[in-house]
């Protein structure tokens, strides 16, 4: 019975050996080898002194040693914190920092880059680079070695001992204050997610699954476990253009793809062949525009379509069968299975259909809290109201913070969110991040970042700025200082430079929601006069 993560490559190497675990840009990787791989890097771990449940974080694209060292941390019994690739160096270098990391697996390009900011991260004592290096870009203080001289000649010691309820993995994600949140997930929550998923998918071990989505975005890395619990082959791809991703589909033979509502509103346009492989598709991280969602089903009529929510510290709470399509239009779906996902009023009490409240999900895939934040924990993983007398424990379930209602047959239906959060292309991304960066600039004396609906990105980011007396302003200023120190997404899509103050809302703060309202149908319509 798989009880912890990196046993799903172990078991799968066990019952299938010679089997296709892996494939990358022309290279191939059995089952048998895999594991290997990922031993040695457990080993490798062990002698560079890792303790139980410190952290080893991966900041690289996807390649073969970026999987290796994600389970083999792991294996050894340490925790894996894989870094999104868009994120710029003073992002990474909190989070390394945050959660005290220990050993960093990277690229040379991108060390170069952390040079001036490792100072910072005085946890740190190793970096494995991928690639070549000269010895001059070696951090003082910090062993840095490349992937072959690190793992060389390590076999498969014996891990610290961990159970299913121990600490696998920190994922990161923007939160509410600015600083991006480390949501803690054990190995018991990565497993019971492979599992569910696989199961209302039919996984096999004949699938091959398309990884295009960041090993750092919860929704990415399922793609990986799912595919180990399965059996299946996962073929690493890092997106660059639709076409070669539809290219990369038919060579590869692929049979199941994830992606969000921009990257299928973009593969949608694509033209296919008339006969595909692709036996599934599946999207979060937003909603699928219904005139998208039609059109990707008219250019791929024999593929079905699973339309999923989810959230990282529940990982995955609903998907709609591809048979409620055209029942349900507009619906998240009901809960996944070994999962239950409740509709709840303010005082824990469950709504009647068609009632709005707050989703709020039980079961296995509850992750740990936020690392290092007991506040924000108990804010978000707060205890059920009483379900069962007998029970002398309380329950802790995770409240999203989303509103939604549910019909008379239990399908969830997505209204809105209590907080501020931006949802861009799958991501969640902070207001006050973005407003931090432009007061940096020195150039405003006031700003407000908000979200409005785009029809490809699901929301899309904008900003209203005051200019500081005297000073000379403009948009693209300000967009420019973002690009410099924000990752793409997170860059606003239109900039408003004002000289009056911003409207405020009854507790003094800028009001987003009488600013939102203005800019609504920015991207959807005809912009309101202002």
């Amino acid at each position: 019975m798989t009880v912890l993560v990196h046993e799903l490559i172990l078991e799968a190497a066990h019952r299938r050996p010679e089997a296709e675990a892996l494939a990358h840009d022309g290279r191939r990787l059995s089952y048998e080898a895999l594991s290997m791989q990922v031993q040695r890097f457990a080993g490798a771990l062990l002698a560079a002194g890792l303790e139980k449940g410190e952290r080893a974080a991966v900041y690289l694209d996807k390649r073969m040693e970026a999987v290796a060292a994600l389970f083999g941390t792991a294996a050894a019994g340490g925790v894996f914190v894989p870094v999104n690739p868009l994120l710029k160096p003073e992002q990474v270098a909190y989070i390394l920092r945050d959660c005290n990391v220990r050993v960093l697996f990277t690229s040379a390009e991108r060390l170069q880059a952390l040079q001036a900011l490792l100072p910072r991260c005085p946890e740190l004592h190793t970096i494995v680079v991928a690639g070549p290096m000269r010895e001059e870009e070696a951090p003082l203080g910090v062993r840095v070695l490349q992937w072959e001289d690190f793992i060389g000649s390590h076999g498969s010691l014996r891990g610290h001992r961990v159970i299913d309820r121990d600490m696998a993995a920190i994922l990161y994600t923007s939160g509410s204050t600015g600083h991006p949140k480390g949501v803690i997930l054990s190995h018991g929550n990565l497993v019971a997610g492979a599992q569910s998923v696989a199961q209302y998918l039919g996984n096999t071990a004949e699938d091959r699954i398309l990884s295009v989505l960041p090993l750092s975005f919860d929704y990415g890395l399922s793609q990986l476990t799912t595919a180990f619990h399965s059996g299946a082959c996962a073929v690493l791809f890092n997106y660059l253009l639709p076409s070669d991703l539809v290219r990369t589909v038919e060579n590869e033979r692929i049979t199941g793809l994830a992606g969000v509502p921009s990257l299928w509103i973009q593969l949608a346009q694509q033209r296919w062949p008339q006969e595909t492989s692709l036996r599934y598709l599946t999207n979060s991280g937003g909603a699928l525009p219904r005139p998208s969602l039609a059109a990707l089903r008219h250019v791929l009529p024999q593929t079905k379509v699973f339309l999923m929510y989810g959230l990282t510290e529940a990982f995955r709470s609903t998907y709609l069968p591809p048979q409620e399509l055209e029942r349900r239009p507009g619906s998240i779906g009901r809960a996944i299975p070994n999962a239950e996902v409740l509709v709840l009023r303010e005082d824990g009490t469950p709504c009647e259909p068609g009632e709005p409240g707050e989703l709020v999900h039980r079961g296995a895939l509850v992750a740990q809290g936020y690392w290092n934040a007991p506040d924000k924990t108990a804010e978000r993983f707060r205890p059920l109201p009483a379900r069962n007398a007998g029970l002398p424990l309380t329950e802790i379930a995770v409240w999203s913070g989303d509103i939604v209602y549910a019909d008379e047959e239990g399908f969830l239906y997505f209204i809105g969110r209590h907080d501020d959060m931006i949802k861009v292309s799958g991501y969640r991304v902070s207001p006050t991040e973005i407003e931090e960066v432009i007061h940096a600039t020195g150039l405003v004396s006031e700003v407000a970042a908000f979200g409005i609906p785009h029809p490809a990105l699901g929301q899309a980011v904008v900003v209203v700025a005051v200019a500081k007396p005297n000073t000379e302003l403009s948009s693209s200023a300000l967009v420019e200082a973002c690009r410099e120190r924000l990752p793409l997404y997170m860059v606003p899509a239109h900039v408003a430079v004002r000289s009056d103050p911003l409207p405020r809302n009854p507790n003094g703060k800028p009001d987003r929601t009488l600013l939102r309202a203005e800019f609504d149908t920015l991207f959807t319509g005809e912009e309101r006069n202002r």
